[in-house]
């Protein structure tokens, strides 16, 4: 137990003999981190949600609001398709993900407005085509899948 501040000596003074005497009894000299630099953050303000956040990154994960989140799938699934292999790839995955922009497009979004539309898979193919022709490949029509 930690004895208490006898009356008449300075905090600044106590404190330090306090830290002195479990110096000298090794109290500090098995801690975690000794020896390891001090975590980032430390002179940011303070942020309530600090474990949550850190929690996340240690885990890979994000939290973003719905629309967010299919603004961000819609993006990766048009990158994605860009550089698919075949017409039929490049079909499936815009088909998929206009099904998905549909959905939020007609349920009353939680969060931001979507801000998205479903995509033209004609205008991706055509440009898909363009992008193989500019990059010297020949595209793969595949069997043509029509929705």
């Amino acid at each position: 137990m930690t004895e208490r501040k006898p009356p008449g000596v300075p905090f600044e003074s106590w404190v330090d003999k306090q830290i002195g005497d479990a110096q000298r009894r090794g109290e500090f000299d098995r801690l975690p981190g000794l020896g390891e630099p001090l975590p980032d953050g430390l002179d940011t303000s303070y942020d309530e949600m600090w474990w949550v956040r850190r929690k996340l990154a240690r885990e890979g994960l994000a939290m973003l609001p719905p629309t967010l989140a299919l603004r961000k799938e819609a993006e990766d699934a048009l990158a994605a398709a860009y550089a698919a292999p075949s017409e039929r790839v490049v079909r499936g995955i815009i088909e998929e993900i206009n099904v998905r922009i549909r959905d939020m497009m007609f349920k009353p979004p939680p969060g931001p407005p979507l801000g998205k539309k479903p995509y033209d898979v004609e205008e991706v193919v055509r440009e898909w085509r363009e992008r193989r022709a500019a990059a010297g490949t020949e595209p793969d029509a595949g069997p043509q899948v029509r929705g």
